[in-house]
């Protein structure tokens, strides 16, 4: 329990950040993001934000399912944890 790390005293952004790579695996396999969407039956813009990759507060997980199902990948081919820069120790 030594590692542990409290986000208590975190501000938002300090602890890291998820990545969503949708675009990178829709284009290794020539999928449109039209296609995607009808063959997984969900709205374009839906597709589209997570496409996008902007500001995503909360992911869907039934969403997560559907694209892996229908892309055919894993949920780490979509999401990538980004750690936090770690600040400059200076030297003593």
């Amino acid at each position: 329990m030594d590692n542990v790390k409290s986000l208590v005293t975190f501000r938002t952004g300090e602890y890291g950040r998820i990545d969503v790579k949708l675009s990178e695996v829709m284009n290794r396999r020539g999928m449109t993001r039209n296609r995607l969407s009808a063959l997984m039956g969900v709205k374009y813009a839906v597709v589209d934000r997570y496409y996008k990759g902007g500001p995503i507060a909360r992911f869907d997980l039934d969403f997560l399912a559907r694209v892996c199902y229908v892309l055919d990948c894993r949920v780490e081919d979509i999401l990538e944890y980004q750690r936090p820069e770690e600040p400059n120790e200076t030297p003593e």
